[in-house]
């Protein structure tokens, strides 16, 4: 992450000057390129960790199934066997009445005796077989539960400890509200929006002295949540910049006001610079039309993406699998 980060400021410092070279600019522009894919990857691996919690889910019902199916078989094995032992009993009860009147018929229950007692020893056999592999899928049955259940508890605290931090940060910019300034949260995560008009003059990278306070106010809550991943993201409209020397472009002006953020919140000595990152998205994930002067507003904004860590939900998934 330090590395990115001073990628991020050697690109800052390069475009600060007018004497790089193309070949330089090209290299740091397609390193952010790759940053962003980068940012990209981590959401949807977060995706892919939810999905695989629900394929455990759906393993473990599937194996309560298996459990099930197996005990029915064992009681029906019981009941064969059950059958057969009373069964047996009446031929030997049979046998011990014809025993006295004849061989033959002695001979005849004899053998039946035996096949009978061959049987029932047969089905004592599987009986025993069934109950073995019954105690089996009844341990891994547990052992998986558990897993799950600890999986979903620290889902659901993970969960809670967002909305928790989601409701701090309404708390603490509560003044800014009706400013361009919202606070959500969704599939996880929080979302901190906040529309350039809080933040930028136009075609400006520099925070001004409102937007520099909601930064504040907005580091002061983070600095209490150390394990949360912090995604800066710099959006414009579509409407092509035409300011000149430093930047070129809407990619230039978006990346370069994500980097202000960023240093703002690195003034607060709370925050791990590792934990944050800093990229621009141009005019390329527009929240509303680009037709308006309305939509055009709402477009050009700063999200600050708050994301929990899943080091402890990827040891569970593993010990699962």
């Amino acid at each position: 992450m330090k590395r990115h980060l001073f990628i991020a400021f050697l690109s800052s410092s390069v475009l600060l000057t007018s004497c790089v070279s193309s070949k330089v600019y090209k290299d740091l522009e397609s390193r952010h390129n790759q940053l962003q894919e980068e940012n990209q990857e981590l959401t949807r691996n977060f995706g892919d960790l939810q999905a695989r919690n629900e394929k455990n889910e759906s393993d473990l019902a599937a194996l309560q199934a298996e459990y099930e199916r197996t005990k029915a078989e064992r009681d029906r094995l019981q009941q064969e066997y059950t059958t057969t032992r009373t069964s047996y009993e009446k031929l030997k009860t049979s046998y011990d009445a014809l025993e006295a009147n004849s061989s033959s018929a002695l001979a005849e229950n004899s053998k039946r005796n035996r096949e009978l007692l061959a049987e029932l020893d047969s089905k004592e056999k599987a009986l025993a077989a069934e109950k073995a592999r019954l105690e089996r899928l009844e341990k891994d049955l547990a052992a998986r539960s558990k897993r799950v259940d600890e999986l979903e508890s620290v889902i659901a605290a993970k969960d809670a400890k967002m909305n928790a931090l989601k409701n701090a940060i309404s708390k603490a910019l509560v003044n800014f509200e009706g400013k361009g300034l919202t606070v959500e949260q969704r599939d996880g995560k929080v979302y901190v929006s906040m529309e350039n008009k809080l933040l930028f003059n136009s075609g400006s990278w520099a925070v001004g002295a409102e937007g520099r306070k909601a930064v504040q106010q907005l580091a002061a809550v983070l600095a209490q949540n150390p394990d949360i991943a912090v995604l800066i993201e710099g959006h414009t409209d579509n409407v092509p910049y035409n300011g000149s020397g430093q930047l070129t472009d809407n990619w230039d002006l978006s990346t370069k006001r994500a980097t202000s953020i960023v240093q703002l919140l690195q003034e607060n000595s709370g925050i791990d610079p590792q934990n944050l990152t800093a990229a621009g998205r141009g005019e390329f994930a527009p929240v509303g039309p680009n037709d308006n002067a309305d939509g055009r507003a709402r477009n050009r904004r700063i999200e600050v993406i708050l994301t929990p860590k899943l080091d402890e939900i990827n040891k569970l998934l593993q010990e699962i699998e």
